[in-house]
């Protein structure tokens, strides 16, 4: 089954795998790719499109990663029953409380290189094993424990051991230090807290916390940061704005 048509503009920051996988999401969310239907090949339709197979790989796996396409061996990659997602804002948690009027405050748990592990490395576009910096810190608002947040960043992008990040969030001093994220890619979940989390976070072991991961790029399509974090859901919620189109 061939893929939509797409239309790609090159001289845009907006990654290529980004600009096809938004494409592709929008013909099976419309109904143009329906459910079941295969795709062709990523060698096909990258050798179409004038593209690299990795490119187009990514791209796929943006679809996979959100559940709406399946790879299955033997017959190649599917249309599944997508699920409505909506991206939220690419700002920060200190972003947010601080323009909620909200006087955040920040423990640094740790800091420090370490050998990126295999899920970090994938997310990074980074060999397993490469130092990356990593980021432990408890987000409070007011007095309460709000956010336990754990960041990796590759250790080429920025030097965390120049910043004092109890004072200033991580994105504020990523854009004051030129780095400009264009988009992210994020998963929202949820899970029991670990004994650990439930002790920093004023919860008993097991308690629900919502959990975000996100992955952003720069204006160049390098992926610059990666977050794993996990929020007390009685005292903060992510809220989407949707509209009819």
């Amino acid at each position: 089954m061939p893929g939509p048509r797409f239309t790609l503009d090159r001289s845009s920051p907006v990654p290529l795998y980004f600009q096809i996988a938004e494409q592709f999401e929008k013909a099976i969310l419309s109904g143009k790719i329906a459910p079941g239907e295969r795709i062709d090949n990523e060698i096909s339709l990258a050798k179409e499109l004038g593209l690299s197979r990795p490119t187009m790989r990514q791209a796929i796996q943006v679809l996979v990663d959100k559940g709406m396409l399946v790879r299955k061996r033997g017959v190649g990659t599917q249309v599944v029953h997508g699920k409505i997602r909506r991206s939220v804002e690419l700002t920060s948690l200190y972003d947010d409380l601080s323009a909620a009027g909200q006087k955040p405050r920040t423990d640094v748990i740790s800091v420090g290189k370490v050998a990126a592990e295999e899920d970090v490395a994938r997310e990074l576009q980074l060999e397993t094993g490469d130092d990356v910096w990593s980021l432990e810190r408890l987000r409070y608002v007011g007095a309460e424990p709000l956010a336990l947040m754990h960041n990796f960043i590759p250790i080429e992008v920025i030097d965390l051991a120049a910043v004092d990040l109890e004072k200033t969030g991580l994105y504020a001093h990523l854009r004051a230090s030129g780095i400009l994220m264009r988009v992210a890619r994020q998963r929202i979940g949820a899970r029991g807290a670990t004994v650990e989390e439930g002790a920093l976070l004023s919860e008993k072991k097991g308690a629900p916390l919502l959990t975000m991961q996100r992955t952003a790029y720069d204006n160049a399509g390098r992926a610059v940061e990666y977050g794993r974090h996990a929020y007390r859901p009685d005292l903060y919620a992510f809220e989407l704005t949707l509209v009819d189109r």
